[in-house]
């Protein structure tokens, strides 16, 4: 029994392909600004000595780091759902990312914080700068430096995880993908075009990553440093 492939029919549909893959870039940009600035708010907040907020940080975070994102996805769509907060599908898709992707992202920016030598603080404190330039110079830009590399592949997973808010019907690249086969029969066809569109914007993530990381830390580039 041969293998009988014909993207013909599956490839005259493109313009919906792109739609998708423009989509879900817009899903994980917004996920990750917003996600990128709760998780980082939240690993401050982990370090902090205010029991309630410390606790109230890590029970987030745990909580997120133990259950599955589609769970997450369900539990926002029909949440706000039934308390009368009607949102399109692609808004609560990005919402329920960013909580996700926040959780992960106050775990890896911990781990830059605590990689902060005390003595830096100490000499910045030294110098009498003010609390927001230590926390802005001393503390923040270098631990991102020092985690930039985990917080790329943190964040070019959370794009391919999207493919989840397929089944809240918002209208990325899987949820495409699925119309498409349903439509012309050709699914093995299909995810395999799929699945290569994928790739195209994880190499389009990671050199956008790349080259923001060349804007954010020179130093790195003119030391050769990868990041």
């Amino acid at each position: 029994m041969g293998l009988d492939l014909d993207f013909s029919v599956v490839l005259e549909r493109w313009p919906l392909f792109v739609d998708g893959a423009v989509m879900t870039l817009q899903l994980a940009f917004l996920a990750i600004v917003i996600g990128g600035a709760i998780g980082t708010f939240c690993a401050i907040g982990r370090g902090s000595s205010n029991r309630f907020i410390a606790g109230l940080c890590s029970g987030y975070v745990e909580t997120i780091r133990n259950t599955p994102l589609l769970v997450q996805i369900f539990l926002v769509y029909f949440g706000l759902a039934s308390i009368g907060f009607k949102f399109s599908a692609f808004s609560v898709a990005a919402v329920a990312l960013a909580i996700n992707v926040g959780a992960y992202t106050a775990e890896i920016m911990r781990a830059g914080f605590e990689s902060i030598p005390p003595g830096q603080i100490e000499a910045a404190e030294g110098l009498a700068l003010s609390r927001v330039q230590i926390y802005w110079h001393v503390i923040l830009l270098p631990a991102i430096e020092k985690v930039y590399p985990s917080l790329t592949s943190q964040f070019v997973l959370l794009m391919l995880a999207s493919s989840v808010t397929s089944q809240i019907s918002a209208e990325e690249l899987t949820a495409v993908a699925n119309y498409v086969q349903s439509d012309t029969y050709r699914a093995f066809e299909t995810y395999i075009l799929v699945a290569l569109g994928y790739i195209a914007l994880s190499l389009v993530l990671r050199a956008a990553f790349w080259g923001l990381g060349l804007v954010l830390f020179p130093r790195r580039r003119r030391l050769g440093t990868p990041l």
